[in-house]
């Protein structure tokens, strides 16, 4: 059997579950799965976060590839640009989910 994470791939794997392992960002990012886009200030209100912090984890998200963004006039929107994000998430919530009932 073949290793589930190849070795040239270890340290890129560490460093997106670092970037998804943070509760700020996985709510950030659960808000972009359901609203498709949302503003800074938009995810800042729904997720009770300063705009300051909210920016700080987005662009760490940005720079991690998971999201991108575009300008609305003087705004950014973002969007989950990762096709990858959806799926992890549902199969590490599906297996919580199950060790949960």
């Amino acid at each position: 059997m073949d290793a589930p994470v190849p070795a040239s791939l270890l340290e890129s794997a560490a460093e997106r579950f670092r970037l998804m392992g943070d509760p700020v960002r996985l709510r950030l990012l659960n808000v972009l799965l359901e609203r498709g886009e949302a503003s800074v200030q938009d995810l800042a209100d729904v997720t009770a976060q300063s705009h300051q912090n909210t920016s700080k984890h987005l662009r760490k998200l940005a720079e991690g590839g998971l999201v991108g963004a575009r300008r609305n006039g003087s705004h950014a929107v973002y969007r989950v640009t990762d096709a990858s994000v959806p799926g992890l998430c549902l199969l590490v919530c599906g297996s919580l989910r199950a060790t949960q009932d």
